[in-house]
């Protein structure tokens, strides 16, 4: 049977590999000129890795990419640990301090129980009462309490409001905006299930892990159709399905849940795709400085914990993998999660440059980006507000249409999206396709 995968990200590659694997005859369309989706990278002309266009690492216990890998016979991903800190305004009455970055602000560890304990905004009472709500959530399994409350309502009366607000509350304003009181307590329990302080990455990055299936799937002769934009899916005598002039018996969708909705009007119902259209999304917007000179010693993931620097997060990625990887230079993410008209979405790239500079410079005032290479981009759809009207309306792998199937990240939900549940997704809609046959 024919198979037509919509979307050439980590999921729609992944169920390719396991369709063709069980005979299906699979075609990939995908609408860039290269596969991966978000995991996709670029490099640079004096680099010899590529590099994401948003940050990606892996978590130590990501079983379901590290299953797939060795499957299909890459062995490169590596593991270490980087420094997870966060930035706050100095405050003058706190004698014990870890690290001023200057006379307003200072950075602190936030890795592990210890510098939990060590931090000096809490007192000791609160420092407990947050470490033992963070092991809970660590240990517990999901609870049916976690979709009737939102994050911002159970850790105010878990851990206490002063504990909330020191170690959460900017992180949760910074990464939903206006969203940010609705955002279920599921997604901050899946983010404290999941998270390690170990992390992986692959050599070469992760468009080597994605260059080496392609090759793989080109081998097993799936075929991958690229800069293809799907306009209109159509259904013939209700048995098949039509794409531009392919005919198909079946379908997979991993495309952004708004484009879907734009795509198969004459395959669902009116009603199954207004409430699809009821989810929320925001869009990402990623800064990439290369720069001779670190902006962060040491530190890889830096949490912005306070509200006079508006970038939600800096990930500094040559602190994470070495820089003679990318030319000797340091390369720099800074990171939103906006809506589409928000004033820096709009921005061009001048003025967004024009920007930054003064809040780089209050972190690290030797830091110069006039004398540096910034690449910019911009992803739609990049993430959805998972509050209570997400969890009724969002996406299940069956459809109305039979033999229509939907896998997109909006379903890795209450977890955080990532490559682990691209390559979960994948698998799992193959296995119900087979199936299902």
């Amino acid at each position: 049977m024919k198979v037509a995968i919509l979307g050439g990200g980590i999921t729609g590659l992944t169920a390719a590999y396991y369709l063709a694997k069980n005979g299906f005859e699979v075609t990939v369309f995908e609408r860039q000129k290269n596969f991966g989706g978000l995991a996709s990278g670029f490099k640079a002309k004096n680099w010899d890795w590529s590099l994401e266009r948003t940050y990606h690492h892996i978590f130590a216990n990501d079983s379901d990419i590290l299953n797939f890998s060795k499957e299909i016979g890459f062995d490169k991903f590596f593991f270490k640990k980087p420094q997870t800190s966060s930035i706050y305004d100095n405050n003058s009455k706190v004698k014990r301090q870890k690290l001023k970055v200057n006379k307003k602000f200072e950075v602190y560890p936030l890795d592990s129980p210890i510098d939990l304990l060590k931090f000096p905004y809490l007192n000791l009472i609160d420092k407990f009462r947050a470490g033992a709500i963070l092991g809970f959530l660590k240990l517990s399994p999901f609870l049916p309490l976690f979709e009737k409350t939102t994050s911002i309502d159970f850790l105010r009366k878990t851990m206490g409001k002063k504990a909330y607000e020191m170690l959460f509350g900017q992180l949760f304003r910074k990464k939903f905006g206006e969203y940010a009181g609705n955002i279920l307590a599921s997604f901050f329990w899946a983010r404290i299930k999941k998270r390690t302080k170990s992390l992986g990455y692959p050599v070469g990055g992760f468009q080597n892990f994605i260059d080496y299936l392609v090759d793989r799937l080109k081998k097993m002769n799936v075929e991958l159709i690229s800069d293809f934009e799907i306009k209109e899916i159509l259904k013939i005598q209700n048995l098949k399905f039509k794409i531009q002039n392919y005919i198909y018996d079946i379908v997979i969708s991993t495309l952004p849940t708004p484009i879907l909705t734009k795509v198969s009007t004459k395959i669902f119902p009116a009603e199954f795709l207004q409430n699809l259209r009821k989810i929320k999304y925001l869009s990402a917007l990623t800064v990439i400085i290369e720069s001779k000179k670190p902006l962060l010693k040491d530190v890889y993931w830096l949490n912005i914990s306070t509200p006079n620097i508006p970038i939600m997060a800096i990930v500094e990625h040559t602190n994470f993998i070495d820089k003679k990887y990318y030319g000797g230079n340091h390369l720099i993410y800074l990171g939103w999660y906006l809506k589409d008209n928000d004033k820096l979405m709009l921005m061009d790239n001048e003025n967004l440059t024009k920007f930054i500079v003064p809040y780089l410079k209050l972190i690290n005032n030797t830091f110069h980006v006039s004398r540096s290479t910034l690449y910019i981009f911009r992803s739609p759809f990049a993430q959805p507000i998972f509050d209570k009207e997400f969890i009724k309306v969002k996406p299940d792998f069956f459809t109305p249409a039979k033999n229509f199937y939907i896998a997109n990240l909006d379903m890795t939900y209450p977890y955080d999206r990532g490559t682990n549940y691209a390559v979960k997704l994948g698998t799992q809609v193959a296995e119900i396709v087979s199936s299902n046959i």
